[in-house]
């Protein structure tokens, strides 16, 4: 399959040791579309995205550390129906982030929040974002102005895929409130 995204440009901005890769095939349950991509593009690990899991060590014999709804109950905190079979992808700021792997969508379960808010329309459309913002954080440690970032970011990540702006409370909307308003 074709990405816009690509494992060299992963490797660019993050570095050869900061990338997971999911070794998904005959995995039946993930399309193939994000399956591809987990599996030869990856996802970046930074301070931003956390994205490694230690999916044995500490966990009982039978705990699923991927599937939201074995990780929210052995937490004892209450998961959406809707959401119980999505695979967890890591942690972008504070926000737990998941994928439905029948459709291939990205959700972000806020800190504090019991309910989710739709995040990427897919996998690609994340790492785009975050590859992005990679940039951005550059950009920023050079002192480019930051309202000048903001918009170069929304635009750009906009343009590709508009749903990490689409909900005023995504964890998009509020990193860029904050990097505007000097709390960076």
């Amino acid at each position: 399959m074709d990405f816009t995204v690509t494992a060299q440009d992963l490797t660019i901005v993050y570095g050869l040791d900061s990338v997971t890769y999911f070794p998904c095939s005959g995995i039946t349950s993930l399309d193939a579309r994000s399956a591809s991509f987990l599996g030869t593009v990856g996802l970046p690990d930074s301070e931003v995205f956390t994205s490694r899991e230690d999916v044995e060590d500490p966990y009982p014999a039978g705990f699923d550390a991927i599937v939201l709804g074995s990780r929210f109950d052995y937490y004892g905190m209450p998961c959406p129906v809707e959401s119980r079979s999505w695979w967890m992808l890591g942690y972008l700021f504070t926000s737990l982030i998941a994928l439905d792997p029948a459709s291939g969508k990205v959700y972000g379960f806020p800190e504090g929040s019991s309910g989710y808010i739709p995040l990427h329309r897919d996998v690609e459309s994340l790492v785009y974002a975050l590859v992005e913002f990679r940039k951005l954080e550059i950009d920023h440690d050079n002192d480019v102005d930051p309202e000048e970032l903001s918009a170069r970011f929304k635009e750009t990540v906009g343009a590709f895929d508009s749903t990490p702006f689409a909900d005023e409370e995504s964890q998009w909307s509020l990193s860029l409130e904050e990097l505007e308003h000097g709390i960076w």
